[in-house]
């Protein structure tokens, strides 16, 4: 005869059930908030995240003047003053060439779909669907709307541009403030805090700028060393746009997965227009050597802790960020899952039961010594 199902237990489980989700539906209400919250903020939050990220990358040097005796606001001056440099001789040489090729890069982007289309309709593929014709006309057609877009915005974007300049300015001080004050945050937020939070709240905090520093610069250090190896492998096969190929190599680098595979299929239909299938394919390989490089050898060497995410991971997170807040959302995809991962750590080690210590009353037998 089946056993019939006990009413107690049913009902006890579906009280357990009802309460999970009552918790549950309260902490996604919870996040809810605090993400409407943050989009009200963007415009104080965005600077914040510049500053963050621009003291990640000038931290080392800062922190090396102040081991050696500079005082805090003077290493904090002196470091600012070299980024601006920094920044003002990148903008000279590089990005004034970038920007007056811009448009050469995206028409050959767009001829070399035009190009990948036309061979799809012959031999051997023979590919006659109207459907896939029309599909890449529509990705055609986006694509230089999308141009025209942006070139629209560049022109007559005035209030784009001022909030861009008063983000950097903005940034910027920040960055000075964080170089100057930043090893005084974590001792003043302690203070700040009540019972347990004064433990919680910093050691988080300082696990989130270790992850957040180490993300920025293996990238920035990964993402030059690609630059330069393709930029190289570009010039010996007079591949033209060089520089711009170059560049976006770099930027696409803080982008993982998507942003190689953007940057060298861009960098494959440049030469697939201009120099032919040969060169294209050469080009491609080199890509698909120095990914191979960076993945077994670069990053390992440069990041020996990694972020600590799956690919999966990683290839959801960006593409949830980008559908979420475009490429802003895509560049902040990855650091902002490292960090929900160190919360999420600390959480489990916090709530984690600990291992049980052995008795050391009682003797084993088996080891006794007999009498």
């Amino acid at each position: 005869m089946p056993a019939s199902l006990s009413s107690t237990k049913t009902a006890a489980a579906l009280r357990t059930s009802a309460r999970a989700s009552a918790e549950l539906l309260l902490v996604l209400v919870a996040v809810s908030a605090a993400l409407w919250l943050l989009g009200r903020m963007w415009s104080v939050v965005w600077p914040l995240i510049v500053g963050l990220i621009l003291t990640t990358l000038t931290w080392p040097l800062a922190r090396f003047l102040r081991r050696h005796g500079w005082p805090p606001a003077l290493a904090a001056s002196v470091v600012t003053v070299v980024f601006l440099l920094v920044a003002a001789g990148i903008v000279a040489l590089i990005a004034v060439p970038v920007a007056s090729q811009s448009g050469e890069l995206a028409d050959g982007v767009v001829a070399g779909i035009q190009r990948v289309r036309e061979w799809a309709a012959g031999p051997p593929l023979n590919i006659g669907d109207a459907q896939i014709t029309g599909a890449f006309d529509t990705a055609v057609a986006r694509i230089q709307n999308s141009i025209g877009s942006m070139v629209t915005a560049v022109v007559t974007g005035v209030s784009t541009v001022i909030n861009g300049v008063v983000t950097a300015v903005l940034a910027v001080f920040l960055m000075f403030f964080f170089l100057k004050d930043g090893p005084r945050f974590l001792p003043w937020l302690t203070r700040q805090l009540p019972g347990r939070l004064a433990t919680d709240v910093p050691t988080v905090a300082a696990r989130s700028w270790e992850t957040l520093g180490a993300f920025v610069r293996s990238q920035a250090f990964v993402g030059l060393i690609d630059a330069v190896l393709i930029g190289v492998g570009l010039w010996i096969l007079d591949v033209p746009l060089v520089l711009p190929l170059a560049v976006l190599t770099f930027v696409s680098a803080f982008v993982p997965i998507v942003g190689a595979l953007f940057a060298g299929l861009v960098a494959v239909l440049i030469a697939l227009v201009s120099n032919g299938l040969t060169d294209a394919l050469l080009v491609l390989a080199i890509i698909v050597v120095v990914q191979q490089l960076e993945g077994n050898v670069f990053q390992p060497m440069i990041q020996s802790r990694g972020l600590g995410l799956h690919a999966a991971v990683v290839l959801l997170a960006v593409t949830l960020g980008g559908s979420l807040a475009g490429i802003v959302g895509s560049l902040l995809a990855v650091p902002a899952a490292a960090l929900i991962a160190v919360v999420w750590n600390y959480l489990r080690e916090q709530l984690s039961t600990p291992p049980q210590e052995p008795d050391t009353d009682e003797q084993d037998p088996t080891t006794a010594v007999p009498s």
